[in-house]
């Protein structure tokens, strides 16, 4: 299957003054405020289309702008750009959300689907009044997900009892567009993969060097297989890139060095109320709450998983991810100026050009993409 290369639509513009500060502020924990911007919704929208990516995520968090209506927003700015859209487990009712997904996806054409989550942090999810541990929420994940997905396809009446939801009655009067690849699913645990290999066609595998990848990707493929079926692997990638290899590892340097500045100047606090370092001290590899080395190593953290180089060079790397069984690419990278779009452009050329596809006759499980 073709590789679909995938971006992203934010609410609002990074924070920053200047493109340079907004590029390396895209490093640093994102902050809690974040405002709705139609103009920028619309025109990052459809900027990821005219640089040739296939579909765009739209992220969740619990103070953020509702992640439905800004994927509404940018597939009216689209033609082509599909949008997959966080949704957590918790906030909403199963059967509200399938019908929420099946409208935005009948309005679009086809071209919306779900990545759902969980909540990786406790005090982020208890913001939107949820109490569960992680445990738990795994739990009524999997009960969350059946009925999901009934809902998305059941034409009669359906009821459910379980030990989250009761329903009686159930039936949504409109269903999405028939295709392979719906609802997608991450989490590294033995539970998110169980979830994944039972309820998604996408797995969203973490970001881990290439030899854990592949082990990743065969443990998940062989759950799935347990139940009879076969996901696609979606992989995000964080890149810095340049003209040349030595101009890009410059950059990387200058962005660590301008992202620690600019998240502990006089505003620290504000970042340090990031929802990714409430999850930092909860998996217990965070300093005190006001402790500015929270943000620096945050930022360290970033860019040593960052792929880092010339469009060819990177492209060569994903091309081994390619390889190990990645199918989709999302591409993760500062796009605040017409320089860092056309290597945009030039990485997303290269990697078109590295795609061989199968031959016919050994290709035993086609299958229509997204």
């Amino acid at each position: 299957m073709e590789l679909d290369i995938r971006g992203g639509v934010r609410a609002a513009p990074l924070p920053g003054t200047t493109p340079g500060e907004r590029a390396a502020l895209r490093f640093a924990p994102d902050l809690r405020d974040r405002d709705a911007d139609p103009e920028h919704i619309a025109r990052t929208a459809r900027e990821n289309e005219q640089d040739g990516l296939d579909s765009a995520l739209v992220v969740q968090s619990s103070s953020w702008p509702d992640p439905w209506l800004v994927a509404g927003w940018a597939l009216t700015a689209t033609q082509r750009l599909r949008i997959a859209v966080a949704h957590r487990v918790g906030t909403t009712s199963p059967t509200v959300a399938a019908r929420s997904l099946a409208t935005l996806d009948r309005l679009s054409g086809g071209r919306a689907a779900a990545h759902v989550i969980v909540g990786s942090s406790d005090a982020d999810v208890a913001r939107d009044g949820d109490p569960l541990d992680k445990e738990a929420r795994y739990r009524r994940a999997g009960e969350y997900l059946e009925i999901f997905r009934r809902a998305l396809t059941e034409r009669q009446d359906f009821d459910h009892e379980g030990e989250f939801y009761t329903l009686r009655g159930a039936r949504s009067g409109l269903f999405p567009n028939p295709r392979a690849e719906l609802l997608s699913f991450g989490g590294s645990s033995p539970a998110g993969v169980e979830l994944a290999a039972r309820h998604a066609e996408v797995y969203a595998v973490p970001t881990l060097p290439l030899t854990a990848t592949r082990r990743h990707i065969a443990r998940v493929s062989a759950s799935a297989a347990a139940h009879g079926r076969c996901l696609r692997i979606w992989r995000h990638v964080i890149v810095v890139t340049a003209p040349t290899d030595e101009e890009a590892e410059a950059r990387a340097r200058h962005i660590r060095y301008e992202a620690v500045r600019l998240a502990s100047g006089p505003r620290a606090e504000q970042w340090l109320d990031a929802v990714q370092l409430d999850r930092d001290r909860e998996r217990g590899r965070a300093a005190a709450r006001d402790d500015p080395r929270r943000l620096s190593a945050y930022v360290d953290r970033s860019l040593a998983g960052a792929y880092v180089g010339s469009p060819a060079t990177v492209a060569a790397r994903i091309g081994l991810l390619r390889a190990a069984g990645v199918g989709i690419v999302q591409l993760d990278m500062p796009t605040e100026t017409e320089q860092d779009r056309a290597l945009r452009r030039e990485l997303v050329t290269r990697l078109r050009a590295a795609y061989i596809p199968p031959s016919p006759r050994r290709t035993t499980h086609a299958r229509r993409g997204w």
